[in-house]
């Protein structure tokens, strides 16, 4: 029994180590090739940005498209011309309520996971959106992991698409286009809470 119980104690392990935490498969590396994660030990910073160019790196050059490209994916979807096409937004769940494109298909980056319980022809064509392209290359990492065969990276992702001036929804105002700005620089810069953070994700003070 006491044997048992350790062989289930490894295999619990050896999963936290491939899923971690919350569930997401994390990259492997082999020992004799470059691992990039070593990096974090030191500086999580540089590590991640090793991590990153590794994941770009390794993604199909020509299934990066421009969103000039994208657009006329996108219009051709919405034609109905495209079946089996996924236009998939990774952003979280108040960045896609805030503007999306119309038609979008949205999973968050994080819930990556899931994606195969959504999708489940591998041989369907996605296209991976997130505000610049970052957490889209993170995601097509996983999914060719999963075995999905036809993915597409938009390259600069909703910025690039605001930039661009192209046409944007949301459930208050319909139909727009966005004017874009520096939005680091839209808000108060006296403004400060009284009440003390650790961490949030795209907070401008």
């Amino acid at each position: 029994m006491q044997k048992n119980l350790k062989k289930q104690l490894v295999a619990m392990v050896s999963a936290a180590c491939m899923f971690g935490i919350a569930g997401t498969a994390l990259p492997v590396w082999s020992a004799d090739s470059a691992a990039p994660a070593r990096v974090a030990a030191d500086d999580p910073v540089a590590g991640e940005k090793a991590v990153f160019a590794k994941l770009k790196e390794e993604f199909p050059k020509d299934h990066i498209i421009s969103v000039e490209q994208f657009k006329k994916v996108w219009e051709d979807v919405l034609a109905g011309k495209m079946p089996n096409t996924y236009l998939l937004d990774l952003r979280t769940h108040p960045e896609f309520n805030t503007f999306h494109i119309e038609g979008a298909d949205h999973i968050h980056a994080g819930h990556v996971y899931t994606i195969p319980g959504k999708i489940k022809d591998t041989n369907a064509t996605i296209y991976l959106l997130c505000r610049t392209g970052h957490r889209a290359y993170y995601v097509g990492h996983f999914l060719r992991q999963y075995g999905y065969k036809n993915l597409w990276v938009v390259d600069g992702g909703m910025v690039a698409w605001m930039k661009a001036g192209y046409p944007l929804v949301n459930q208050f105002m319909g139909h727009f286009t966005a004017q874009y700005a520096d939005f680091q620089k839209d808000y108060a810069p006296d403004f400060r809470e009284d009440g003390k953070y650790r961490v949030r994700e795209f907070h401008p003070y």
